[in-house]
């Protein structure tokens, strides 16, 4: 029943604010003051159109506060979903940032691993040298005893001597890095 009273109310309002309200008024109007020509008194024709007037300005008025009634509902209610969004927007904005810490978390992870790659990498080409001073140490060492043989008894305290210490730097040599 409210909503039909409300609906009522805001059809009239509209209608009443129209165009097609005017043109009717103004023929109202018109005709009220045409009364005189038919022999009505001015006393009564004012009586009639001051009370007409009074009544259509009441339920003008009550019509139109009506209106303003709800619309002011309707802004409370547009501003609690505004506030709502807000609150949404705010919480959106917490997640934004915590996904932002995370991605700088896992960019420094991603530099640290970028790091070792690059020791790795390091670690692998230092193991090449150490394994090609081995292999070169090696075949020198075949090479000297390839030549221990021919050499007089004189030089072969010398070539041991040598020999020493290559297997000496052998044994000496570093270990392997580590690798991860």
């Amino acid at each position: 029943m409210n909503d039909k009273f409300n609906d009522f109310s805001k059809n009239l309002t509209a209608a009443i604010g129209s165009t097609g309200s005017l043109i009717i008024h103004t023929i109202f109007f018109i005709g009220i003051f045409g009364l005189r020509f038919l022999g009505f008194d001015t006393s009564s024709i004012l009586l009639i159109l001051t009370t007409a007037v009074s009544l259509e300005a009441i339920y003008l008025s009550i019509f139109i506060q009506i209106t303003v009634n709800r619309q002011s509902e309707e802004l409370e209610e547009v501003s609690e979903d505004i506030e709502e969004i807000q609150k949404d927007v705010d919480e959106i904005q917490e997640d934004v940032d915590e996904i932002q810490k995370d991605v700088d978390e896992i960019q420094e992870d991603v530099e640290e691993i970028s790091e070792d790659e690059e020791e790795e990498r390091h670690e692998q080409i230092e193991n090449e040298k150490f394994k090609n001073i081995e292999n070169t140490l090696t075949l020198l060492m075949h090479e000297i005893e390839g030549l221990k043989k021919p050499i007089k008894v004189k030089a072969q305290p010398k070539i041991k001597k040598v020999a020493v210490k290559v297997k000496k730097y052998k044994k000496k040599k570093p270990a392997t890095p580590k690798t991860r």
